[in-house]
């Protein structure tokens, strides 16, 4: 389940996706297979090529998209911090309060 976003916000990422842009979506976000992980970003294109090409910038492989109406890549973790970093994202790091991982010690804080 999704949390922290608006359905104005879905919605726009949906469009964007829809038009074959390459979108961003950050939202709280809890899986039993990631504990340590409390968001992901969702990075969408419905054009595959594009998709595709954006991903292998950061070593994301072709099999990670997650297919669909709304094909994407989840980011999580440092993988994430640094991608959104590195897209000028710093709004969707500084709403989520994200970190490096290698920033937490064992407990979890700073």
């Amino acid at each position: 389940m999704a949390f922290g976003i608006t359905r104005r916000d879905l919605q726009e990422w949906k469009q964007a996706v829809s038009r074959g842009e390459i979108a961003f979506l950050t939202h709280y976000w809890y899986d039993e297979r990631f504990p340590e992980c409390h968001t992901v970003t969702k990075v969408g294109s419905n054009s595959l090529p594009t998709l595709i090409a954006w991903g292998n910038q950061y070593g994301l492989l072709p099999k990670w998209i997650h297919q669909g109406t709304y094909p994407h890549f989840d980011l999580l973790g440092s993988r994430q911090y640094d991608i959104l970093l590195n897209e000028g994202l710093v709004d969707h790091i500084n709403q989520f309060k994200l970190r490096r991982f290698d920033e937490y010690d064992k407990t979890g804080t700073k």
